[in-house]
């Protein structure tokens, strides 16, 4: 039994092309399942989270997550923290499940890098070609491209970080104009669970991450708010526990510590305000899923630290140099010869009216690429280049 702010299946509003209702599985398990079925989402097991996918890495491995390994863990919290504030755990699985299917290859360098190259064709943001995708891009069905999610999914994908403001991407704005997505409201309950999981995931297995790429040590981690206390429960209860059992507990508790935190705010002001609709959620001043101010000081800390010991360590910011540097030489490639593309893109680059629809075609193209498949679309294409002094082999950049 949800609560009367959950988004209700009953009173979704569709379809973009009305479909009969499924037999055994409301819209949102629906759209749950079409998300996991799509191409974009088996991709994502190849593309970066924040170190490059490769094999043969002294530091890197298969321990380290994808952008496919994330997504599942913002699924699970989203499903946790719904279900314990009584809303409807399918959308905001949903939600996650679909929160990264527009990252391109090298994760948010090769946004970043694609967001300049496309300044002058409309930008480039994830969150926006993830809808492009579900909404054009996969063309498995008979009757209508993407995956035709309902409403709720879509509003979810586009705004689950909050409003979004004009200007708009141009992914975006192209499906706002065609189903109003009412940009300038809240998402859904269950959407900024999505969001707040997003949050609580990559906080998590970044240190886990960070540790293991010997990027910083655990005695660095104790001196950083709700770690250190971690670390000083762990050694309490378990004095001389092995080295690797250690870690997994002290961080442990750091995923529970902001769990247990974004459950008790959000009953707490769930009970207080006593929103009586899902739309009533949407139509509040700010979000009504979110960290206490307290732990928000402390995770913004965190995220410092990771930010200077991790996503800009002199390794990382390496890849960032040589993924930017790959990306700046194949997309002018593509644009400026479109015959470089496989048969589907190249003819439906021969039927574009304009330079502006070229480009938004490549970046289609190069965004949907794995970082596997973008290095060896350089090498084949572009290996007389030189990727910031980075030697490129069939394992190393």
């Amino acid at each position: 039994m949800t609560a009367p702010y959950a988004c209700q299946p009953e009173d979704s509003r569709g379809r973009l092309w009305p479909e009969a209702l499924s037999t055994f599985r409301s819209p949102w398990q629906r759209d749950r399942d079409r998300i996991i079925h799509s191409s974009a989402f088996r991709r994502l097991k190849h593309k970066t989270q924040v170190f490059v996918e490769q094999e043969g890495e002294d530091y890197r491995g298969d321990y380290f997550r994808t952008r496919l390994t994330h997504t599942i863990e913002v699924a699970q919290v989203a499903r946790t923290i719904a279900g314990a504030l009584d809303l409807n755990t399918d959308l905001a699985e949903t939600v996650a499940l679909a929160h990264d299917l527009g990252h391109p290859p090298f994760g948010h360098t090769g946004e970043d890098a694609l967001a300049a190259l496309m300044a002058p064709y409309g930008g480039f943001d994830h969150n926006a070609q993830a809808l492009r995708i579900v909404t054009q891009l996969e063309r498995h069905y008979a009757d209508f491209d993407g995956l035709n999610l309902t409403w709720e999914a879509l509003e979810g994908i586009a705004k689950h970080n909050g409003p979004v403001n004009a200007p708009l991407p141009y992914a975006l704005a192209d499906v706002n104009a065609e189903w109003d997505l009412e940009l300038h409201s809240n998402a859904s309950a269950e959407a900024q669970v999505a969001a707040v999981a997003d949050d609580v995931a990559y906080n998590h297995h970044d240190l886990h991450d960070g540790l293991r790429a010997g990027l910083f040590t655990e005695q660095e981690l104790r001196e950083l708010p709700v770690v250190g206390p971690a670390f000083d429960r762990v050694d309490e209860l378990h004095p001389g526990l092995d080295p690797m059992r250690r870690r997994h507990e002290a961080l442990r508790r750091v995923f529970g510590v902001m769990v247990e935190d974004v459950i008790a705010v959000a009953q707490n002001r769930l009970t207080g305000l006593q929103p009586h609709s899902a739309q009533e959620i949407r139509d509040m001043d700010g979000p009504i899923i979110r960290f206490s101010k307290p732990l928000y000081q402390n995770i913004k800390a965190i995220k410092s630290f990771l930010f200077t010991r991790m996503y800009r360590a002199p390794s990382v910011v390496e890849e960032r140099a040589s993924a930017t540097a790959m990306l700046n030489d194949l997309f002018p490639l593509f644009l400026n010869d479109p015959g470089q593309m496989p048969d589907q893109w190249r003819q439906a680059a021969r039927e574009t009216a304009s330079e502006t629809e070229r480009a938004r075609l490549v970046l289609d193209y190069v965004a949907g690429m794995t970082d596997r498949f973008a290095m060896s679309e350089w090498l084949r294409l572009c290996s007389g280049g030189n990727l910031a002094g980075s030697v490129v082999t069939g394992q190393r950049l």
